[in-house]
Order: C-alpha cells, then sequence, then structure tokens
C-alpha cells in the first residue's frame, strides 16, 4: 500500500471527529434558547399572608351553678333562641327539700326569739323586785345581785335568738337561689353551637361550672382571629382590607377589614406572632365558626409601576462571575443555572421568592435595593443589567431604576429537559395582583 495512502488512512478518523465535534457545537449553540419577558407597567400590591381561625364576635358559654341530674333540654345544635329562653332543667326534689328545710329552721329561730323575748319580761319584773324589796332592806344585795345578772342574759340570749333568725333567712334565700338555678335560661340572643349533655346525665358544680350549652350571638358578623408574624406586623393597620379563602369555598375570596391589632404577644416555638382580629361579615350564613382562613393583607400599592418577573433575579448564565456590588462580567459559553432564592439572584434581597421585597416609598435618589438581571442582547445573548428594586407581590418586582419599558428580561431557558430557572417559577399569585406575565422564546 502506497504511504501516501497509508497516511490518508490515518488522518480520516481524527477528521471524523473534528466535523461531528463543529457540527455538535454548532447545533448546541443553535438550539440553546432563552425564556423572556417584555417588562411592563401594571399595578403592585405588597400583601402579609397568615392564617387564622373564623369565631364568633361573642361566644358564651352557659353552665350549671349547682349539682345535679339533668332531667329536662329545651335546646339542640343550631338552635336559635332567645334571651332567658330556657334551655335546661335540673332534678329539683333535693333543693325543693333543702328549701323547706330551711323554710322550717327560720320558723324555729323566730319562735326562738319570742320565747326570749318572754324570758326577758320575766326576767325584768324580777329584777325590778328584787330592786323594791333590797331599797327596804328585806333581801339581801346578792339576791339583786342574781336578779340583775339573770336580767342581762334574758337580754344577750335575745339577741343571739335574733341573729339566728337572720341566719336562717340567709339559708332560706340560699336554697331558694339553688332551686331557682335548677332551671338553666340563656343569657343571650343566638344560635347553639355545642350541646355537651344529655338527659339523665349528672353535672358536678364544684371549682368550676360545668358547660351545658355554647351559644354564638350572631353568625351574621363574624371574626378572624388570624396571627401575623412579628416581621410583618409593624405595617398592619387598623383599617386595612383584608381578603381571604377557605377551604370550603376554594373558589371565592372573602373580604374584612383589620378591627384590632393585641399588643399580647404569642410565642411558639421561637416564633413570635400577634393576633390580629379581622371584622367580617357573613349575611349568606357560608362561613362557619372554626374555619380556617388563609389571610392576604394589602399593606401596599403601586399604581402603573415598571415591572419585572421574580423569577429574573434567579437567573444566571453559566460561567457568570460578579465582580462586587456594581460589576460584573460574563465568561464562559452561556447556559442558565438556578442560583438559590435570596442568593445572587437576588442581590441582597429581602423576603419574597428570589429576594425581591423591598421597603415601599424608597422612590427617589439611591432609594430600592440593588440587584442584577439579564436582558436580551442585539446578539441573542443573555446581557446583565444592574437594577434598582422597589415593591413585589412575591410573583413580579417593581423596577425602580435601570430598565427601560419593553426590555426583553431573561427569565430562563426554553428546552426541555433544563435544570434551569424556567418562566413561571415565582411563587404562587397573590389574590390582589392583576393579570400574569406572559413569557415568549427567543
Amino acid at each position: 500500500m502506497p504511504a501516501s495512502r497509508r497516511r490518508l488512512l490515518w488522518l480520516l478518523p481524527l477528521i471524523v471527529v473534528l466535523v461531528a465535534g463543529f457540527f455538535a457545537v454548532r447545533g448546541r449553540h443553535e438550539a440553546l434558547r432563552y425564556a423572556t419577558v417584555p417588562a411592563g407597567r401594571g399595578d403592585i400590591v405588597d400583601v402579609v399572608g397568615a392564617t387564622g381561625l373564623l369565631q364568633a364576635v361573642i361566644t358564651v358559654q352557659v353552665g350549671s351553678q349547682v349539682s345535679g341530674t339533668i332531667s329536662w333540654l329545651g335546646a339542640d345544635f343550631n338552635s336559635t333562641v332567645k334571651k332567658n329562653q330556657v334551655v335546661a332543667k335540673l332534678e329539683p326534689s333535693s333543693f325543693q327539700a333543702r328549701l323547706n328545710q330551711a323554710a322550717a329552721n327560720l320558723a324555729s329561730a323566730k319562735a326562738n326569739v319570742d320565747r326570749s323575748q318572754a324570758a326577758i319580761d320575766d326576767a325584768k319584773q324580777k329584777y325590778e323586785r328584787a330592786k323594791e324589796l333590797a331599797a327596804q332592806g328585806l333581801v339581801p344585795p346578792s339576791d339583786l345581785d342574781s336578779a340583775k345578772a339573770a336580767y342581762d342574759g334574758a337580754i344577750a340570749q335575745n339577741r343571739a335568738d335574733e341573729a339566728s333568725v337572720g341566719q336562717s333567712a340567709a339559708a332560706l334565700n340560699q336554697a331558694r337561689v339553688d332551686l331557682e338555678h335548677t332551671v338553666i335560661a340563656t343569657p343571650i340572643d343566638g344560635v347553639v353551637l355545642a350541646r355537651n349533655v344529655d338527659v339523665g346525665q349528672t353535672v358536678a358544680a364544684s371549682l368550676q361550672a360545668p358547660t351545658l350549652f355554647v351559644i354564638a350571638n350572631d353568625l351574621t358578623r363574624m371574626q378572624v382571629n388570624a396571627s401575623i408574624d412579628e416581621a410583618d406586623i409593624g405595617r398592619v393597620r387598623v383599617g386595612q382590607d383584608v381578603s381571604f379563602r377557605v377551604d370550603a369555598y376554594p373558589d371565592q375570596v372573602f373580604q374584612g377589614k383589620v378591627e384590632q391589632v393585641r399588643l399580647q404577644p404569642v410565642t411558639n416555638q421561637n416564633v413570635v406572632t400577634y393576633n390580629t382580629i379581622i371584622a367580617v361579615r357573613n349575611d349568606d350564613l357560608k362561613l362557619m365558626p372554626g374555619m380556617t382562613a388563609t389571610v392576604s393583607l394589602a399593606v401596599e400599592t403601586r399604581k402603573d409601576a415598571l415591572r419585572a418577573p421574580v423569577a429574573a433575579l434567579r437567573f444566571r448564565p453559566d460561567g457568570f462571575v460578579e465582580e462586587g456590588r456594581g460589576g460584573s462580567r460574563a465568561g464562559g459559553a452561556p447556559r442558565t443555572a438556578a442560583s438559590g432564592a435570596g442568593g445572587e439572584g437576588g442581590q441582597g434581597g429581602g423576603r419574597g421568592a428570589g429576594g425581591a421585597r423591598a421597603q415601599g416609598g424608597e422612590k427617589g435618589g439611591e432609594g430600592g435595593r440593588p440587584a442584577l438581571i439579564f436582558t436580551l442582547g442585539p446578539d441573542g445573548l443573555p446581557q446583565p443589567t444592574p437594577v434598582r428594586l422597589g415593591l413585589s407581590d412575591g410573583r413580579v418586582v417593581e423596577i425602580l431604576r435601570g430598565l427601560d419599558e419593553g426590555a426583553q428580561v431573561v427569565v430562563g431557558l426554553d428546552q426541555p429537559g433544563s435544570t434551569a430557572v424556567r418562566a413561571g417559577a415565582s411563587p404562587p399569585a397573590n389574590p390582589f395582583a392583576p393579570g400574569r406575565f406572559q413569557p415568549r422564546s427567543r
């Protein structure tokens, strides 16, 4: 075989490898597509999220002040009751017996008073006679002293008998009150939420009155007792509008207003929250006590703000190197990799997806928080763009400076199987935010 032909056979595999590598690299770059969203204007509403428990404004526990056996019930679950309506009775026979005994004791005490009064009269006459005889020297002085002591003793006994009458009268009154307490009435108008006893059941009132019924005053007026995190409580004010949902009606949004922010902190596993009372109208009686409410409280609103998706804050091309807070450069072949939420993508962002949330009211000068996003350049590759962030609702973020309206903001790779941050990777939309961003591929 000629030498030239042998050299050609040796070079042929190398040529094949080079050609395959060229087409593979070329195909990779041609297949790399970026999902973008144009920066546009719209409203942004910052919300504080929490969970709470629905409850009636006034709930009364109706109990028994005396022990006994339930002989009659006049209300059941969901019964509508009026103030002073009898809802239960206890067996009254033992209480009636105590009342009769107390009345007899009172009559006996009064008879003792009459008897001691007669004794006073008798002792007084003897004392007066003894004084006359002693004045004439017909009786010794000791007899006069004895007569006076008997008279004083009769007066003291009469006073003791009169005190016994008062004591017996008090016992009679107590027995009468106990008998009246065997008839249990509701103190308010309302609806029975709970009935805890049945006929024939014995209730024991010792240190604490047993609860027979739980009555809600008016279920058309309810309240949500929401637990607000200490980091958000400073932005909550009385009178703010509140939107909330319950699992029973997932497609319906209910409205309310903040009525009270309670100062008492609640600590659970080192997490501090504050109870916030939200007044709610329930005219259609859909809401029931005990339901769990997912609350969204609107604390700040931006009208016609320049917005970009929060997902853009998390996008970083492969090989991107940060040069401090203000400068940056890109190196290596461009591809995307998801950085952690609140990491490089947020550049010091606070709470919210991608660290995008910033305190409102920072529109002037160097206001807002610095961040870095990527826009699509003329060559079709992502270019770093420093921006200043304003308000965020966790899905979109306000751009205060550094970005023009209509700029194509890169939110991720648009190719199957990519592990990069993709369009739509932002948190769930908040119920106050209007509209959605629609990413497009370039």
